[in-house]
């Protein structure tokens, strides 16, 4: 089995890890069970280009468990927690190519890997695999049954291919499904992303001015998680809808060249490119502390802050690197302007991630089951299994719902009732 990780000898600890996450992951213990008796990945190989956490090995497992030959590499370059990948090779027989800060050309020798691997089906985190079978690896797309997008960033270069008529087969958007983003968005970005923070920085949030960049259902638990710790939180916004929803929230909404001055924290959760920039570096106080949290590192304009520094990048601290301005304020990058929740922490509890990755391989089931039958565009999530993925986490929990009427149903159904 070919392989590229750090070391096997770091494979004790993370088998620890891994089985530590999935005992708060027990709606994806259930698929993995079904799975090993319905093996409905049998004969069929699959290549992940996901974040290599302990969720995701669980994951991982789950397919495995339902008969794919399956190939895992990181989606990003420092998201990769190596103690995992060592057990999945050596416990788990998985191969992985992902290493904790692999340079660009590693990353993407581990992306040429996984598109090696010949797959049937691909599950992504930010499209990086997807692109490479679009531009550079066309013929091994014509292998592929589908294709499952895990986040926001993923599914609007998604949607841009689909509307430019470039997809070459088709893709289901799991992150736009309720039982991922109003959840693994919305409370494991939250948490996650002020867990990365306060690791790096040891940053008190009470009393603090933190910006919020982005008022999707990422920015939402940020700005839920830094108010709930006594910040004052502002939300800068291109959306008027989410701006007003901010807004009646209890936060300040303004544009980010007003915000740029009174800031503490900048965090950017918008899967767009150079929400901050030059102008807005500049205006900054002396000390702030700027971070993203939106999967790729082009949120932060950091070629031109380095531009604009006086001096070359010093780390100061584990995450964090000071740049130094003309008029000697200091701007400090968390995690090189990666995802600060999962460079400097450990990215979503797996209480959440219990849900994403049951909807995730649910899918995948759902695309091999509907081979030729899907449409080459982007899919949503099947109605079927959002309800089937909520039903089975409710019971986890304990939790039970009522049951309509028979004479709820007739009322629901018809239109004579009423004054």
């Amino acid at each position: 089995m070919k392989y590229h990780v750090k070391s096997l000898k770091l494979a004790d600890q993370g088998k620890k890890r891994i089985l530590w996450a999935d005992g708060d992951m027990p709606v994806l213990s259930q698929v993995r069970e079904k799975f090993a008796k319905t093996k409905p990945f049998k004969g069929l190989r699959m290549s992940a280009c996901l974040h290599m956490t302990a969720e995701t090995a669980n994951l991982a497992r789950t397919v495995k468990a339902g008969g794919a030959d399956l190939l895992l590499c990181a989606s990003n370059p420092l998201s990769t927690q190596d103690d995992v990948t060592a057990s999945l090779v050596r416990d788990f027989k998985i191969p992985v190519f992902a290493i904790c800060g692999e340079d660009r050309k590693t990353y993407y020798s581990h992306l040429k890997a996984a598109v090696d691997h010949q797959p049937h089906i691909t599950m992504d985190d930010g499209c990086d695999l997807v692109n490479v079978l679009h531009t550079k690896r066309r013929k091994e797309a014509a292998n592929i049954i589908g294709s499952m997008e895990e986040t926001t960033t993923g599914v609007i270069r998604l949607r841009a291919m689909e509307k430019n008529n470039q997809l070459l087969f088709p893709v289901i958007a799991v992150n736009d499904a309720a039982t991922k983003n109003l959840f693994d968005n919305r409370y494991g970005t939250g948490q996650s992303t002020m867990d990365g923070i306060i690791r790096a920085t040891d940053f008190l949030l009470a009393g603090k001015r933190v910006v919020i960049a982005g008022y999707g259902w990422c920015g939402r638990g940020c700005a839920m998680r830094a108010n709930g710790m006594g910040a004052n939180v502002i939300v800068t916004e291109i959306d008027p809808i989410k701006a007003l929803e901010a807004a009646m929230d209890g936060f300040l909404v303004m544009p980010m060249e007003q915000a740029a001055p009174v800031g503490d924290l900048f965090v950017t959760l918008t899967g767009n490119k150079h929400v901050i920039r030059p102008e807005h570096f500049r205006k900054m106080k002396d000390g702030a502390i700027v971070c993203n949290s939106g999967h790729f590192d082009i949120e932060l304009d950091l070629v031109g802050l380095k531009k604009i520094a006086k001096n070359s990048r010093r780390q100061v601290r584990n995450f964090v690197d000071e740049f130094t301005l003309s008029n000697n304020h200091r701007i400090f990058v968390l995690a090189e302007g990666r995802l600060v929740n999962l460079a400097a922490a450990e990215g979503h509890p797996a209480s959440v991630m219990d849900m994403s990755f049951s909807t995730q391989a649910l899918a995948s089931e759902f695309v091999v089951k509907n081979k030729g039958k899907l449409a080459t565009r982007v899919h949503d999530v099947p109605q079927a299994i959002e309800n089937k993925v909520a039903n089975l986490k409710l019971k986890s929990m304990g939790l039970k719902v009522d049951k309509l009427t028979p004479v709820q149903v007739e009322y629901l159904s018809s239109s004579t009732e009423g004054t």
